[in-house]
């Protein structure tokens, strides 16, 4: 067989092959280029969320709002201590009512619940609940 006869097929199909391998070769490159534009967005998300939080847990009005709880019930159902940023309270005899008020107020503020303990007795509850911020 004369090689020399099909010299043109032959120079189209490794420019046809070499147009492929460019093609494919881009494809991939533009692939990773958009997850890595992706993985940056999503990573600077991530910062900011991080940021928004740390300013949430450093804010310094949260023990204010916490001391505003044991004002919600009377004096004699609240027992209250506070040492550093730490908060153990017992709450007894309480409604409903003035527990819902407790427990919402206690879910909408940036501290961590380490203990939070409800019992019903007849119509009246009584509470405990340990926190940190």
């Amino acid at each position: 067989m004369n090689w020399q006869r099909y010299i043109n097929e032959l120079i189209v199909l490794g420019a046809f092959l070499l147009l492929l391998g460019a093609f494919f070769y881009k494809n991939t490159a533009l692939n990773a280029q958009a997850n890595a534009g992706s993985k940056s967005k999503e990573s600077i998300a991530q910062i900011q969320e991080t940021v928004a939080l740390k300013e949430i847990w450093a804010d310094k009005k949260t023990s204010k709002k916490l001391a505003k709880i044991p004002k919600l019930v009377s004096a004699s159902k609240v027992k209250w201590r506070k040492k550093g940023k730490k908060i153990e309270a017992k709450f007894q005899n309480l409604t409903a009512r003035e527990l819902n008020n407790i427990v919402s107020k206690i879910f909408n503020l940036a501290v961590e619940i380490k203990q939070l303990k409800i019992q019903k007795k007849a119509l009246l509850y009584d509470m405990e609940f340990k926190c940190k911020w």
